[in-house]
C-alpha cells in the first residue's frame, strides 16, 4: 500500500509511534463497546496489542513482522463458540476508523485502512 510520493500508508501515517499510538486509542474504543468487548474477556491485552500493532503495521505496508496465526485459524473458536459475525466485525472497523480519524489521519489513508481491513471480513467470520 503505497501512495503519496511512493510512501507507504504506514510512513504516511507516521510509522512506528502512529501505530503505538492508534493501537492504544483502538483498544479503548474497542474495550469500551458493550457490543464487542466481550470477546477480549480471556484475553492477554499486552500480547494482543502488540499482534495488533504488528498486524496493522503489515496491512499498511511497514515492516512485516506479523508472525501471528492467519486471521481464519485466530478467530476460528470466536465464530464457532461466541457467535462472532458481521455485526461485530463492523464494530470493529468503525472504532478503527474512528481511531485513525481522531489521531488526526487524513480521510482518504482511513479509507485505505478500513478498506484493507474489510479485506479481510469473510477470513476472520470464517467464511
Amino acid at each position: 500500500m503505497s501512495d503519496e510520493a511512493g510512501k507507504t500508508v504506514y510512513e504516511q501515517l507516521g510509522g512506528e509511534p502512529a501505530m503505538d499510538a492508534a493501537v492504544k486509542l483502538f483498544y479503548e474504543k474497542v474495550l469500551a463497546d458493550e457490543h464487542i468487548a466481550r470477546f477480549f474477556d480471556q484475553i492477554d491485552m499486552e500480547k494482543q496489542l502488540k499482534k495488533q500493532k504488528r498486524f496493522l503495521t503489515m496491512i499498511t505496508g511497514g515492516p512485516n513482522n506479523y508472525t501471528g496465526r492467519s486471521m481464519r485459524a485466530a478467530h476460528r473458536k470466536l465464530v464457532q463458540k461466541q457467535g462472532l459475525d458481521d455485526s461485530h466485525f463492523d464494530h470493529v472497523v468503525e472504532h478503527l476508523g474512528a481511531t485513525l480519524t481522531e489521531l488526526g489521519v487524513p480521510a482518504h489513508l482511513v479509507k485505505g485502512v478500513a478498506d484493507a481491513a474489510e479485506s479481510m471480513r469473510d477470513d476472520v467470520l470464517n467464511r
